[in-house]
């Protein structure tokens, strides 16, 4: 990575440094805004990207990540967008952390099933469109991580997926990236009792060996968060690094 990339860049200052890499790509981004488990959520936000930009044109998708069978709705939709008939950078970003145990009626523990099982199947279906690209890629969100034992497995089966994703589809000129954004401030811990449920987080890491469980962590701002996603997704030198966890 570029020394003049580090922690504290923003996702607004690689845009404009990316600006021509950017241009002109179709970009499918599951967890468009915080919490946007709603059509009308996500459709607040397209409406903000169409008012700051409005030659950027916007789709709308109702994806569920706790059905299989919603998402499996959800890749017929896109497969049947005939205006979109190809797609370029593939983003999975949507998730749930350290919830209560559930089991959705699919069978699966809800934080595995949602954060990768769902997330691999939408991948697996739209596949095709992201092939066609000219430079497709797909970036998996991640973080390094009882319930936060749950939340790790999880993570850690996204960033295997992408590296298969690497591995196997590396030779059709697919990139695949699995992501840390940082610790932010979003809706996603909104269920967190700070006081009591973080403390198991770093009881685990430091079970487990992980230095992460002596760490004293800085928070980030959502622009600096986002920054690594808008580097994976589009930053040129990464294609001598298919496959790597930023």
């Amino acid at each position: 990575m570029p020394s003049t990339y580090d922690a504290a860049a923003t996702a607004s200052g690689l845009v404009d440094e990316l600006a021509s890499q950017i241009k002109g790509k179709v970009v499918l981004t599951t967890g468009v805004s915080p919490g946007a488990r709603n059509p009308e959520k996500a459709e607040k936000t397209a409406g903000v990207v169409k008012a700051a930009h409005p030659d950027v044109k916007t789709k709308v998708l109702e994806l569920d990540l706790g059905s299989l069978a919603a998402v499996r709705k959800a890749a017929a939709t896109v497969l049947s967008w005939d205006d979109v008939p190809f797609i370029d950078v593939l983003a999975n970003n949507a998730g749930i952390m350290a919830v209560n145990y559930e089991l959705p009626p699919d069978g699966y523990e809800s934080q595995f099933a949602t954060n990768h099982l769902a997330h691999f199947l939408f991948t697996d279906l739209i596949i095709y469109k992201v092939l066609v690209s000219n430079a497709p890629r797909i970036v998996n969100g991640s973080e390094t991580y009882n319930k936060w034992i749950a939340d790790g497995q999880s993570k850690t089966a996204n960033m295997l997926f992408s590296l298969s994703v690497a591995e196997k589809l590396g030779k059709r000129g697919l990139l695949s990236f699995s992501l840390h954004p940082g610790v932010i401030g979003t809706n996603l811990s909104n269920h967190i009792e700070w006081g009591s449920d973080f403390a198991g987080l770093p009881a685990v890491d430091r079970s487990l060996g992980n230095k992460e469980g002596w760490a004293e962590f800085k928070w980030k701002t959502p622009d600096q968060g986002t920054a690594t996603h808008v580097y994976a997704a589009f930053e040129p030198s990464l294609k001598f690094n298919n496959g790597v966890y930023l």
